[in-house]
């Protein structure tokens, strides 16, 4: 059975175990568990004794959407400084200890949340560990690294500047939830990073990278009391577990659903195709209907069997690349089309994409494609989660964002559970809102208007 998380009630110094999956006789293949440390740092790690790698992450509950407008950027650019060096380790020592035992380590920024990972051999998670620990205890954040990785954003700020793709979906969100938190791009703009500070990221870092508000999250071939002995020794460092008397934050929640702005949005650029977003609100994060979601948006863009695929592409030859897609943070959702088509047939993909939407709407799916979806979210979900990195993020989402982890039975039987239904009422819901539309192409003629 899942079990509510409620971190935030939990003494430090206790553990408890969250989960326990068995195979089809009986025996136990995997085994999730929590312990609490002093400060508020959470250890949520997940056995997997069939495996010989181990993955590790360490998940802060801070992102882009937690920046005031002068630190645009902040959570991103921190994420690149912390790679940087620290007391005991440069930066190069911080790449040849994951390299020498062929680890994989990155890091990503989203809007809510950041993460440093690694995935190694089972026998080196104790470097890993120990590397992660140092990097996010005890950066150093100097002022030669801060222009010198600034240099580095702002190249892969025009990187993406580049990608018609990124351009759309930036300029799509801006539209969207104008210049908030949420309209902003992860990365920051030109103007934010070039004018933020070493003292604004070294403030940002010291008040936001704290035990209360971070996950560490591990699974693969691990023993749980091992591993808290190895978070606990890494994450000792500079007193970062000092305040005994904190818990961990509890998952951000809010009662008042964030609605998006609709309308129309177009740019001129000169790429070779016209590029588009088309979009309207749906659902937060913890909505029951998102697995009623996960269906309309598999038969709706969601494969090369879907509806759009087959029209678009298929039988049109209107486009390579059409797909839809979802969104969903704490208190906000939305669900859209993306597509890149030569600018002669944007009037006509976007008819089409309209189309299937109102055919959606007021017809609903039938019995076959109701299965095809379940099919499709069933498979990837079980599918995703046959490698320790996945079942990490997993394990990691549901204590930073979700409260609540599900069986993967359960999570099945609430796809089962869809009805067709449960789809054409919900394809009603969101298709009769209004739409927000943003154009990337050769020409910054909206759609529908005439061309000499």
């Amino acid at each position: 059975m899942s079990r509510k998380l409620t971190a935030s009630q939990q003494k430090p110094g206790t553990t408890r175990t969250l989960a326990v999956e068995k195979d089809r006789g009986g025996s136990v293949i995997s085994t999730v568990r929590r312990t609490v440390l002093p400060g508020g740092l959470r250890v949520v790690t997940e056995a997997m004794p069939g495996v010989r790698s181990a993955t590790i992450g360490a998940w802060v509950g801070v992102g882009s959407r937690d920046e005031a407008p002068t630190l645009s950027g902040a959570s991103h650019f921190l994420e690149h400084l912390l790679f940087k060096g620290t007391p005991g380790r440069s930066a190069m020592d911080i790449s040849i200890a994951l390299d020498r035992v062929g680890g994989e380590f990155n890091a990503f920024t989203a809007k809510e949340y950041t993460c440093f990972h690694a995935r190694v051999l089972d026998q080196d998670l104790p470097l890993a560990v120990d590397v992660l620990g140092d990097m996010i205890t005890s950066s150093l954040i100097t002022a030669e690294d801060v222009e010198a990785e600034r240099e580095v954003i702002l190249d892969e700020i025009a990187m993406h500047d580049d990608d018609p793709d990124d351009v759309v979906h930036n300029l799509w969100a801006e539209k969207a939830w104008g210049p908030g938190p949420l309209g902003r791009p992860i990365a920051g703009t030109v103007e934010s990073i070039r004018s933020l500070t070493r003292a604004q990221i070294a403030r940002y870092y010291r008040t936001r990278y704290r035990p209360e508000n971070m996950v560490i999250a591990v699974a693969g071939n691990i023993e749980h009391a091992a591993v808290v002995r190895l978070v606990r020794t890494a994450f000792g460092r500079s007193n970062f577990l000092a305040d005994t008397t904190m818990r961990p934050v509890p998952v951000r929640r809010s009662d008042r659903f964030k609605r998006s702005a609709a309308g129309e949005v177009t740019v001129s650029r000169p790429f070779e195709q016209v590029n588009v977003v088309l979009g309207v609100n749906a659902l937060a994060r913890t909505d029951d209907r998102r697995y009623a979601l996960g269906v309309l948006n598999a038969v709706l863009g969601g494969g090369t069997s879907s509806r759009l695929f087959q029209e678009v592409r298929e039988h049109r030859g209107l486009a390579y690349s059409v797909y839809s897609f979802a969104s969903h943070y704490n208190d906000a959702g939305m669900f859209g089309v993306g597509v890149g088509c030569l600018p002669s047939k944007l009037d006509e993909v976007l008819a089409v994409v309209r189309d299937e939407m109102r055919e959606l709407a007021e017809n609903g799916i039938t019995e076959e494609e109701l299965e095809r979806g379940q099919g499709q979210l069933r498979g990837g979900l079980v599918l995703s989660l046959e490698d320790s990195g996945s079942r990490m993020s997993r394990i990691a989402k549901a204590e930073l964002l979700y409260d609540e982890l599900p069986t993967l039975e359960e999570v099945i039987g609430r796809i089962d559970a869809v009805t067709l239904e449960d789809v054409q009422l919900l394809a009603k819901e969101l298709f009769a809102q209004p739409e927000t539309l943003a154009v990337v192409g050769p020409s910054a003629v909206p759609p529908g208007t005439p061309t000499p």
